[in-house]
């Protein structure tokens, strides 16, 4: 709103300056300069003399000119004035700093909704030292993750121009956790068409959404329902199993996770047994599986070799995972 009002006022103080400079020009048949130069102390009312003597209509005239000139003037003072002191001038330098630091990004994540689910994804990137940019349209969220120092646009993300924002080309990974399924699944293609290599896990109320939006490109479905009530369920008869997880999950002096892990063609990794390779030598790691093309080696022995391709399940902190996924990289 003061943006608005400061532009309207910079507006109308260009229609004074040039209503003054063609008036003098007009009326008192002055050259250009020394127009501009009566109309400029007129209005600041600096106090000087005329530049050359006023005729009557001149001077009618000036007087009009400092009445509409000043109110104008004291106007935008207060109006920039107010811009400074609300804060907006601090929000627009914070906000250019931050799509600064967003269009810097590479093999970020997106976040698209800050519901309740969304809420809960951030959290994780978040303890997991991963980078992320979160969307949503409302002020109050916006607001909330300003407040938290986290990256964030505001706008409606089924636009491509919101997620290009988000540096849409340039990351890993999208999660798609709007309130309705037809949102999702707009996102979704909108995402494709700006990274079809970009990963993308989507919510999914309603279990018929589900096709769809693997066929729109979505890499993973997640339905809250479904994964609820298999939760109930454990909690009824595992409940120690839960309760583990529960505390890895939440636990607030350490961050322990199950991870993935790829070995690469140029990883250190490759070419070695389990026990050659050290991993096992790091204390709070396990080892709980190795993939092997689609194949699960659960609890893999010392002597389990390491090939180009496969892939490591541990259970550790993240900061330890964070290392070992650089020597594997």
């Amino acid at each position: 709103m003061l943006i608005k009002r400061l532009l309207l006022a910079f507006i109308l103080l260009a229609v004074v300056f040039v209503a003054g400079i063609s008036g003098y020009m007009l009326i008192e048949g002055w050259p250009l300069l020394d127009s501009l130069y009566m109309t400029v102390i007129t209005i600041a009312s600096v106090g000087y003399m005329e530049v050359h003597p006023l005729s009557p209509h001149g001077r009618i005239f000036t007087i009009f000119l400092i009445i509409i000139g000043m109110g104008i003037l004291l106007f935008g003072i207060s109006t920039f004035t107010a811009f400074l002191v609300e804060g907006e001038l601090s929000e627009i330098l914070r906000r250019r700093k931050m799509n600064k630091q967003i269009s810097d990004l590479k093999g970020h994540y997106i976040v698209c909704g800050i519901g309740g689910i969304g809420r809960h994804i951030i959290d994780e990137l978040f303890n997991t030292g991963r980078p992320f940019v979160a969307i949503d349209r409302n002020e109050e969220i916006c607001k909330e993750l300003s407040e938290k120092g986290i990256l964030f646009i505001k706008g409606d993300t089924t636009s491509s121009a919101v997620l290009k924002a988000a540096n849409a080309e340039h990351a890993k990974g999208l999660f798609c956790a709007l309130p309705h399924d037809a949102e999702n699944l707009l996102v979704i293609l909108t995402a494709k068409g700006i990274n079809p290599g970009l990963k993308i896990v989507a919510k999914a109320e309603e279990d018929e959404s589900e096709d769809k939006m693997r066929k729109a490109g979505a890499d993973g479905v997640v339905l809250p329902e479904f994964i609820g009530g298999l939760r109930m369920a454990s909690e009824m008869i595992r409940p120690e199993a839960v309760t583990f997880l529960d505390k890895m999950l939440k636990s607030r002096d350490e961050t322990f996770r199950v991870e993935d892990i790829l070995v690469s063609d140029h990883s250190v990794f490759a070419g070695k047994t389990l026990k050659t390779s050290g991993i096992l030598e790091r204390k709070g790691l396990t080892v709980v599986a190795v993939k092997k093309g689609d194949q699960y080696i659960f609890n893999p022995t010392k002597e389990e070799k390491l090939e180009i391709g496969d892939s490591l399940i541990l259970i550790g902190e993240t900061k330890d995972i964070r290392e070992i996924k650089k020597l594997a990289g």
